[in-house]
């Protein structure tokens, strides 16, 4: 086995349990300790893995997410799923917060509602809200941020200081026992002033933003009040939502088609 072959190896079985020992990687590929201390230190500087005293674990922070064009193709059947789900949440003449997630995009299109107001910092969702004439549209101002199609900065906030809402909807990149983590802390600042000025908070996010830890902490799990996914997380992290108080509505595609 090539080196190659066998650093995809160990990647998957990090994935899988999570922690690998170099007496493990010796075993399992039969080769020296020595070639399991080079694979590691050749995947920890690719950035594949952080290297621990006898073994390796999977980075528990992420560092950054897609551009939002590529993200919008990505899973896009269980972004659908989600988003058809949340959107059946949602209550004729209620104000709602709508953050800037592709995942919330997919709501955004299935709204189906009568005289909502939504108000959001997300150039994308209002253009799919021209549309539906029965949906006033807010659209916050600020500076452009061009890769993920978002206004913030201090004009943003200050207008939406402004505004309160029944229903929050946002997306989530990481969610852990510490609550909900985002890459960029100009948009968490953004998604912090949303979630303190709304009554209900919901959460849309795949089953892979959980046990993923971002950069940016904007919300601990006492904050938020729905999660909607399309598998249910571990034992451990549904132990966690169960003692925040926190609903979790696992949407299934066979269950779309009842």
């Amino acid at each position: 086995m090539y080196q190659e072959e066998r650093m995809e190896a160990i990647l998957d079985y990090l994935r899988e349990h999570r922690r690998v020992e170099v007496r493990e990687i010796c075993e399992l590929y039969q080769v020296s300790r020595d070639t399991a201390r080079r694979d590691l230190v050749r995947m920890e500087e690719l950035g594949w893995l952080v290297r621990t005293r006898g073994g390796a674990i999977l980075p528990t922070l992420h560092k950054d997410v897609g551009v939002y064009k590529t993200r919008l193709q990505t899973s896009s059947s269980e972004k659908k799923m989600i988003g058809q789900a949340a959107a059946g949440l949602i209550r004729d003449g209620h104000y709602l917060f709508l953050d800037t997630s592709t995942t919330v995009l997919t709501l955004a299109e299935q709204m189906t509602g009568c005289n909502n107001v939504i108000v959001t910092n997300s150039i994308d969702i209002a253009d799919r809200l021209t549309d539906k004439e029965s949906v006033q549209v807010y659209l916050l101002g600020g500076q452009l941020e061009r890769e993920h199609r978002y206004l913030c900065g201090s004009a943003t906030l200050a207008q939406l200081s402004e505004y309160y809402a029944d229903t929050l909807f946002l997306g989530a990149c990481g969610i852990t026992a510490d609550g909900l983590t985002y890459p960029h802390d100009e948009d968490g600042a953004v998604k912090r002033e949303m979630i303190r000025r709304a009554d209900r908070v919901i959460v849309l996010a795949d089953h892979t933003k959980f046990g993923k830890r971002m950069f940016y902490k904007v919300a601990s799990l006492d904050d938020v009040d729905i999660v909607v996914t399309d598998r249910a997380p571990e034992e451990d992290m549904l132990q966690l939502l169960e003692r925040h108080g926190v609903e979790l509505i696992i949407v299934r595609e066979d269950e779309q088609h009842d």
